[in-house]
């Protein structure tokens, strides 16, 4: 009734959330004034937002903030999503098969939702056995070739 909006939250924790104080969201500036955990997911309210009908509105919207306002990743093997997105897929024998689509988590961890060329879809989990070479510079990432099996 007060514009609370259900987030889905691609950070490590609420607070990593609260850090922030504007989002933006679709070229228009979001202030956050709380955020709190409900039942599985996070439920933020925003300044600007102040009625259900407004709320509604951002259904889909994804809430961004600008990439040097982000903490630097120190530990091997953390990626910024938006990083992984659009890499090109290889395998181990260096053919490229397709491109990382999105990164899904569904509760078990990391999923890679990869387009193959030839226009099938598949989802690989997101784990060092699966995927063992990250080369974000590169634009690539590796994918062991049985993973990508869509039989």
């Amino acid at each position: 009734m007060r514009g609370d909006v259900r987030l889905k939250l691609l950070a490590d924790s609420l607070d990593s959330l609260r850090r922030h104080k504007s989002f933006d969201a679709g070229g228009r500036t979001l202030t956050l004034v709380n955020a709190r955990e409900q039942g599985n997911g996070i439920v933020a309210r925003f300044a600007e937002i102040t009625d259900r009908t407004a709320a509604e509105a951002l259904r889909g919207v994804l809430l961004g903030i600008p990439r040097d306002r982000l903490p630097d990743l120190d530990q091997p093997g953390e990626y910024y999503q938006a990083d992984l997105i659009g890499l090109r897929v290889e395998t181990e024998t260096g053919k490229s098969v397709g491109r990382v689509r999105a990164i899904e988590n569904f509760g078990a961890g990391d999923i890679l939702d990869i387009a193959l060329d030839d226009g099938v879809t598949v989802m690989v989990p997101f784990r060092e056995a699966v995927a063992p070479v990250v080369d974000i510079p590169g634009g690539r990432i590796v994918v062991v070739a049985e993973a990508l099996s869509t039989q």
